[in-house]
């Protein structure tokens, strides 16, 4: 059977393994699994929340407001914003792909980092688009404008904080880098872990308002799956000019964000304050990871996010440690993918912390 020969360079994107698989390979009780390779947030999503999806699950059987009013209301209110400035996906990774499609085709460039998010890469191949990377592993924002006046891309993405690294770039900077690009290039800012970085640092604090004020061509991605705790319920945005989320709503499908996860995000945008207390605990437990790093001499990306990239030396090797970790329980992501020898860890509870350094401990 013949498919689509755009597939043919398309490596399927390997997720963070879930607790299931864990326990089907290796007989290991769910209890004792730690999953701590998914930049999950440890600590659930609000107690609201989960009152309020209970509360809507005998209307399971109806189609959800296609609209999506309440929730674009919700984050309307948040972002100081207008309704036709947003477009909901299932999760930010569905904008990513209305963007692609949109924008993009087999003669156009797609500027990224070097070490970034692997959607952006393989959305961009669905299309044919060739990928232009950076050499610096962080985003340089000189090499990424000497990049784009040689190559002139359609599109540039920007993570910020970044995934899978968790460095975040200056938000000024980043607004004089976005002053000197044309309007004909689309400009992707994903702000995935924003909630962390800028409660961190406000120096690196993206604002959707004042990207809307200036830019033309400028479009923020934001989600409820890392800060909110609702990596299950699957709802990311994005905001723009009303002409450009005009042109991606010719993408969405009907109905693409169920009833149960429009209700759970319009209530966890209610309870700012459980999130701030999961950030506020994150970065507690951020500087044990900092101490372990220290102690054993590893050395350890600054991280603006709920999750740490730590750097082997020569003598180690990220994909033997994630799987030696694996066998006892403990879910880890290797970056070896990305040409790194290093693996990300997502901060999670402290007892769940203290199991991974109880287990790192004895490996390195």
């Amino acid at each position: 059977m013949k498919f689509n020969k755009k597939l043919e360079n398309i490596h399927t994107y390997e997720a963070g393994k879930p607790i299931e698989l864990v326990v089907r390979e290796f007989g290991i009780e769910p209890k004792d699994i730690v999953k701590l390779a998914s930049n999950e947030n440890p600590y659930g999503c609000s107690p609201k929340v989960q009152n309020a999806v209970a509360k809507i699950i005998p209307n399971m059987a109806l189609y959800p407001d296609d609209s999506m009013l309440k929730l674009k209301n919700a984050l309307t209110k948040k972002y100081d914003i207008s309704n036709e400035n947003l477009i909901i996906g299932s999760g930010s990774d569905q904008v990513i792909e209305f963007i692609l499609h949109a924008k993009a085709d087999e003669n156009s460039k797609i500027l990224i980092n070097s070490v970034t998010f692997a959607m952006y890469e393989i959305y961009a191949k669905h299309v044919g688009a060739e990928i232009i990377r950076t050499k610096s592993q962080k985003h340089d924002l000189d090499e990424f404008y000497e990049l784009y006046q040689k190559e002139n891309p359609d599109i540039i993405f920007l993570c910020t904080p970044n995934n899978p690294t968790g460095d975040a770039i200056d938000a000024q900077e980043m607004m004089q880098f976005l002053e000197k690009i044309d309007n004909n290039t689309l400009v992707v800012v994903d702000c995935a872990y924003m909630e962390y970085g800028s409660y961190k640092d406000s120096s690196k604090s993206v604002v959707p308002a004042e990207l809307l004020k200036k830019f033309e061509n400028v479009i923020y991605l934001g989600t409820f799956s890392k800060a909110y705790g609702l990596g299950g319920m699957r709802v990311g945005y994005g905001i723009s000019q009303n002409s450009i989320i005009r042109e991606l709503a010719k993408l969405r499908p009907p109905f693409n964000i169920t009833t149960l996860s429009l209700e759970a995000a319009c209530m966890a945008l209610e309870d700012e304050e459980f999130v701030n207390n999961c950030i506020a605990l994150n970065f507690d437990e951020m500087k044990r990871y900092v101490e372990f790093a220290n102690e054993k001499k590893i050395d350890i990306i600054e991280s603006y996010t709920n999750f740490v990239t730590l750097c082997l030396n020569s003598t180690q090797n990220s994909t033997k440690l994630c799987d030696a970790l694996l066998q006892k329980g403990m879910i880890v992501r290797d970056l070896s993918g990305y040409d790194m020898n290093a693996i990300r860890v997502t901060i999670g509870t402290k007892e769940q912390n203290d199991r991974f350094f109880e287990l790192a401990s004895a490996l390195l």
